[in-house]
């Protein structure tokens, strides 16, 4: 049994890579899932963060208006800062309850997509970590094409983040998303079959 830990920068693809993973036949945890869990109303977690941030992070029907947040705190480090020691307790909770009740289910390839791995120290809570990384320029376009916004805005959330070639030398495999779908794919089945098939910490695509 193994937990994959996926992450990578914004807009590197990590959701397909993930979802190929999951067609392959791996248990898949999303963190970003597991967020979303956390701030459903009523919880102490959306309390929190309305506390913080004020009631026009809220949506009319009181859910978390997820664009206005992300907008905020990607202009401004300090509410960045604040909004992460909010959730990630919280999703940290979910995470280990959730990976621990797959684990003892006897799954042989878990994957914890998790954007901010690195940065929640959420690395420790997996056997290994798969970086999924992208041509810098591509990553700009599909961030601009995606969230409909210009070339400043996606200059800044990609700089809000830890550099994609700091992820890149912590990782233990390495996908490149830069290609095509086919390219991707095959590279995803290729680290799927070494993984399932081969306990050594010598099998999968690119490493490090």
């Amino acid at each position: 049994m193994m937990i994959l830990g996926v992450t990578g920068g914004i807009a590197s693809g990590k959701s397909t890579v993930t979802k190929i993973f999951r067609s392959l036949g791996a248990a898949v945890v999303s963190a970003d899932e597991l967020a979303r869990e956390a701030v459903r109303p009523g919880g102490e977690t959306l309390r929190l963060l309305v506390e913080r941030f004020g009631a026009r992070i809220l949506l009319p029907d009181g859910t978390l208006d997820r664009k206005t947040l992300a907008a905020r705190i990607f202009a401004d480090p300090r509410q960045r800062e604040d909004l992460n020691r909010i959730t990630h307790p919280a999703v940290a909770a979910l995470s280990v309850e959730r990976l621990a009740q797959l684990a003892a289910r006897g799954e042989p390839l878990i994957v914890y997509e998790a954007p901010l791995l690195f940065e929640a120290g959420a690395e420790r809570r997996v056997d290994a970590v798969l970086v999924v990384r992208i041509d810098p320029l591509l990553q700009l376009q599909r961030l601009r094409e995606r969230d409909g916004i210009d070339e400043k805005e996606a200059r800044d959330r990609v700089a809000a983040q830890m550099p994609q070639e700091e992820k890149v030398a912590r990782a233990d495999y390495v996908i490149d998303n830069s290609g095509s779908p086919e390219e991707t794919e095959a590279q995803v089945r290729n680290l799927f079959r070494r993984l399932t098939h081969s306990r050594s910490p010598d099998s999968g695509g690119s490493q490090r």
